[in-house]
């Protein structure tokens, strides 16, 4: 009865002005500078309400235990001082956060298949990992941020560790009152096993929609529908609203085949279908009531100098897909904070 009533106060709360309330959300990349003005207008521009902040912590390979993270050696914005300064500009810009910290392991490792070698090594990933996320959710509460996401793609580290996370939810809702989340990658979400104690069933959302070269709005359209339905049904048996806690597609051809892939490949650039699948995500999703949002993959803060019609990457900054978030993000923005 409690998720009932949970996911009917969200379907309320978003109807209640005649317009669906939602996340409308980048990912902004932390740089080694102040975000200044100019670095905020961009995100303005596009209407987006959300940002969310990733200040990254550092481990060396699958097996190590050691978390690097608030480090002199990182960059400004991968630091709590530039991480506090960062709401700060976007806040006052009417902006809101979710402050996501997330795991780089060396050379880009996979962090959904990170596993200790020993109870040892699992103890002091424990330690270590909790200390991060509570530094980053007690700035959270400092700032007053929106939401905080308590982990990023730690699939095996969630299901090896179940007892660990229980306890790490609850120290973070002694410090942080906001709302939580949990970015969990699209082939782990259905068994994250704490969604309960969460407010939004967080989702990567990744999902392999085609393999056509040169996808149409109707291909990627029908490869969504059996993941949709798939999503529906888990927003209904957990009464939590799904927030897409990255969503996102390279400009190159395939992109619709395995969209997670981050590697410097020479794919053509394909504008086109990257915004056709950016285009498709909006029309599939943005209208559901039991859907909350989401974040795009990725945003960087020197707009002039990134993206662009030769760029394959994620990033829709100065490519065709930029014109279609701000198209779909000027229809609704989210009430004043």
């Amino acid at each position: 009865m409690k998720k009932l009533i949970f996911l009917w106060a969200f379907i309320l709360a978003s109807c209640s002005s005649g317009k669906l309330a939602k996340v409308n959300g980048v990912s902004f990349v932390s740089s080694g500078e102040e975000a200044s003005q100019q670095h905020i207008d961009p995100v303005l521009k596009v209407s987006a309400n959300y940002a969310a902040i990733m200040p990254f912590g550092f481990i060396r390979d699958m097996g190590s235990p050691e978390l690097v993270f608030n480090s002199d050696h990182q960059w400004y914005g991968e630091r709590r001082e530039g991480v506090k300064q960062y709401i700060e500009k976007l806040h006052l810009n009417g902006v809101s956060v979710m402050v996501k910290p997330q795991i780089w392991i060396f050379r880009g490792e996979f962090t959904g298949n990170m596993k200790m070698p020993s109870e040892e090594y699992w103890k002091k990933l424990e330690a270590s990992y909790e200390e991060y996320i509570l530094l980053y959710a007690k700035l959270a509460e400092e700032t007053q941020s929106d939401i905080f996401c308590i982990g990023t793609e730690l699939k095996t580290f969630v299901n090896e560790r179940p007892e660990f996370w229980n306890n790490l939810i609850q120290k973070v809702k002694n410090v942080y009152h906001g709302e939580l989340t949990y970015a969990a990658n699209w082939d782990e979400y259905a068994k994250t096993p704490f969604w309960s104690q969460l407010d939004y069933i967080g989702v990567n959302a990744y999902f392999p929609l085609c393999e056509k070269e040169n996808p149409t709005i109707q291909t990627l359209s029908e490869g969504w529908q059996p993941w949709k339905t798939k999503l529906r049904e888990l927003t209904q048996q957990e009464g939590k609203p799904i927030l897409f806690t990255e969503f996102g597609y390279r400009s190159m051809d395939f992109t619709g085949k395995k969209p997670w892939l981050v590697d410097r490949n020479q794919m053509d650039v394909n504008l086109k279908a990257q915004a056709n699948a950016t285009q498709v995500i909006f029309d599939e999703f943005w209208h559901e009531d039991w859907f909350a949002g989401g974040f795009v993959w990725k945003w960087f803060m020197q707009h002039d100098q990134v993206g662009g019609h030769e760029d394959n990457r994620f990033t829709p900054q100065n490519k065709p897909a930029e014109s279609v978030i701000r198209k779909q993000y000027a229809q609704v923005r989210k009430s004043s904070r």
